[in-house]
């Protein structure tokens, strides 16, 4: 415990608050904002899963979000030394997201390399008309070149997070996600005055409730769980770096709000141009590497537009990335004395060898597979988004509600009077550790703090393990 206070005294902090926000949000801000949310839309009745989505962003992420930023604020450790502080019985659960974090790690970096190489693509080979599902299976099967592309992303990964804290991640973050969000806006501008662009844009906000079924609220929990980077730590890392005087939950409530913006902004600037062009809006995961490609070649200034757009996406991915790594690398610089350079070696090495065989797993490792005939990256991907992620969640939301001091918990105060009778009688709750940190120990205002140790304690555990068993 001493171990722990000592680092926690000599922690990195954000040199702002919008530091803060723009590095926690383009953790958030990701991949899945970029290509899994627009195919979502057009898979689910455009605005109805858009409304559907918004309810429960509110009333499941943002609760969800605030809760581990919190933890990590009072922490002010990597996620091992934060849960262990609650409880020494909890370290396991901030161990389960380092492991989810490696996991992420060995696949993610992967899709980078492929956005590099589109991006390589766009500066060379743009405007020939070319079969772009036979470029993306040639390129993903080549025994050389996604390991290439690998070693590439993974390098920018390096050095950044190896900067530090106020000089690599927060300020690469304040200049890519403002340069996501103006390239997104560009983008959009243009595929909405194409030819057909305002079908588009008909389509995704008229809203198509036959479409809805269940399936589509699952979809739409799992959405906002998935983007909001919820349940591997890397949230609470960078909750870590906060300061105590900051306002934790104005913050917390900005990192939903601008990865929802990202997420609608992507779906206005990709589905128009889809339309424009005869595609199928309902394309999934390929939509961004052989249909949108393949848009991009047939519109003017296609060339162009195809760069800021592959550029977007490498700066999502690597906002994201970079905080998975942090994730990692606070924990061996807080437990093991490592310096952070090092430490980033060391993470960033095993890291790589770990995507190799991700990167291979559509070429010369296709034949081998592991969950039901999932290929290796596959198999990656499922065993962090469809279990380890999810009880993650389901375990902040118990840590925080159920445990933290006993719970979040209501209760009658009786004050008495000097003749021991009962003299005023109140309903609330304890005014535990947990709400002590997110106030700023009585001093900040917490607006809807009922409603949010109800959604903590009931909704989020049961919505979550829903989806966990859904998945399963």
């Amino acid at each position: 415990m001493n171990d722990d206070n000592n680092q926690s005294a000599n922690r990195a902090h954000w040199s702002s608050t919008f530091g803060f926000i723009m590095a926690a949000a383009g953790s958030a801000v990701g991949l899945g904002n970029l290509w899994k949310f627009p195919y979502l839309v057009g898979q689910n009745g455009g605005s109805a899963f858009i409304v559907i989505y918004a309810i429960l962003l509110v009333f499941i992420g943002v609760p969800l979000v605030i809760a581990e930023i919190t933890i990590g604020r009072f922490g002010q450790l990597n996620p091992v030394g934060s849960y262990g502080l609650i409880s020494p019985r909890l370290k396991w659960v901030g161990a389960m997201g380092l492991v989810t974090g490696f996991i992420l790690l060995s696949f993610y970096p992967v899709v980078g390399g492929w956005i590099l190489y589109y991006l390589y693509h766009s500066f060379v080979a743009f405007g020939e008309n070319p079969d772009y599902a036979k470029i993306f299976t040639e390129y993903t099967s080549d025994p050389y070149w996604p390991c290439i592309t690998l070693l590439i992303f993974s390098l920018m990964n390096y050095i950044i997070v190896a900067l530090g804290v106020e000089k690599g991640i927060e300020k690469y973050s304040k200049i890519m996600m403002p340069a996501l969000l103006v390239i997104l806006i560009v983008v959009a501008i243009r595929t909405i005055t194409l030819k057909n662009g305002l079908e588009g844009m008909r389509f995704i906000f008229q809203p198509d409730f036959t479409k809805v079924t269940g399936k589509t609220i699952l979809d739409a929990v799992g959405q906002v769980f998935f983007s909001l980077s919820l349940g591997m730590g890397a949230l609470m890392t960078y909750g870590s770096y906060l300061s105590k005087k900051d306002n934790l939950f104005k913050s917390s409530i900005s990192i939903p709000f601008i990865d929802t913006i990202v997420a609608l902004l992507a779906t206005v600037a990709i589905m128009p141009a889809v339309f424009a062009f005869g595609f199928k809006p309902t394309a999934g995961p390929a939509l961004i590497f052989i249909t949108l490609p393949a848009v991009f070649d047939q519109m003017p200034m296609g060339s162009f537009i195809s760069i800021i757009f592959f550029t977007l996406m490498l700066f999502a991915a690597l906002t994201s990335s970079i905080s998975m790594l942090e994730g990692l690398v606070s924990y061996i610089t807080d437990k093991r004395h490592l310096n952070r350079f090092w430490a980033t070696t060391l993470v960033s090495v095993v890291i790589f060898l770990l995507g190799i065989p991700c990167a291979l797993s559509f070429g010369k490792l296709s034949n081998i597979t592991i969950f039901s005939g999932k290929s290796i990256f596959d198999s990656m991907d499922f065993l962090a988004s469809n279990i380890l992620l999810p009880f993650g969640g389901i375990m902040l939301a118990i840590c925080v509600g159920w445990i933290w001091d006993g719970g979040l918990r209501y209760e009658t105060i009786i004050v008495r009077n000097q003749k021991g009778n009962p003299d005023v009688v109140t309903n609330g709750y304890v005014f535990n550790t947990c709400l002590k940190e997110i106030t700023n120990h009585g001093t900040l205002n917490f607006p809807f703090m009922s409603a949010w140790i109800f959604i903590i304690k009931w909704v989020a555990p049961i919505v979550v393990f829903t989806i966990f068993i859904d998945n399963l």
